[in-house]
Formats: structure tokens, sequence, C-alpha cells
């Protein structure tokens, strides 16, 4: 998902191997992430889509008066916080030691790869006309 803050922004989902950057983007008031070479398109991901960082990720602390705070890993999973509170953030990465930490406070310049993006059901309607199980009312 993109966080409410980038609706007026172009966006796109995110996709396998994608190379992403995080960016402040000019029409809005978040960070977010955009494709290396793609800066003005928010790349959106889905709760549960996976991530490397090429180095420890960096965030802002709180207030951004305490200056910046380092998580010791590079991998992280996306995933939506705070979802009963309307107009708040609600993007972030938790980390495999259980820190959350919010998209818009990250670093930007930062770069990460998508490694996989979570499992779609399969649904009736989404399989193949001869895949389709078919009810009969009696």
């Amino acid at each position: 998902m993109c966080d409410y803050s980038l609706h007026h922004v172009a966006s796109r989902p995110a996709k396998i191997g994608d190379k992403l950057i995080v960016t402040d983007f000019r029409q809005s008031i978040t960070r977010g992430f955009a494709a290396v070479g793609e800066p003005d398109v928010a790349v959106c991901l889905l709760p549960g889509t996976e991530l490397a960082f090429k180095e420890p990720a960096q965030y802002d602390r709180a207030l951004s008066l305490f200056g910046k705070a380092r998580v010791d890993e590079t991998v992280a999973r996306f995933r939506q916080v705070n979802m009963d509170t309307p107009h708040v953030h609600h993007d972030a990465l938790e980390f495999p030691g259980g820190e959350i930490v919010l998209v818009t406070r990250l670093v930007a310049g930062q770069t990460a790869t998508v490694l996989q993006l979570p499992a779609t059901p399969v649904t009736t309607e989404t399989k193949a006309p001869s895949q389709r199980s078919v009810a009969y009312a009696e």
C-alpha cells in the first residue's frame, strides 16, 4: 500500500527484485519508496512484502530532536500499523528483532531490494475458466 499522504503521487505496485530508494516526494509531506531511476513514482508495498537494505536501516527519532537511530538488521517485512486511526502514517517496516519503524521516518537515500511479495490466495474468480468450480442450485 501507499500511505494516505502519497495519494497525490504517481504510484505502481512493487515487483520482486525492484531496487528501491527511500525518497522525499515533492508533492507529499512524507517519505516513501521509489524505484532507483524513477524518483517521482512511489512504489507501493503490500503487507508481508520483504525487503533487504544494502546497509543497516537508519531512521529519524521521534520529533527529530534526538538525531538518527539505526536498526542493526538489514531485512524487514512491510506492515501497516494504527489502521484504526485515520490521517496518520500507517506504512511501517518490522525488523526480525521486533522493532517497528514508520516508513516516513526512514532516512532518505537508503536503498533496499524487494526480496519477496506476500502470497496471494487464489479464488475461483482468478482461476482459469477450465479450473473454476461451479455450484449448481437444485
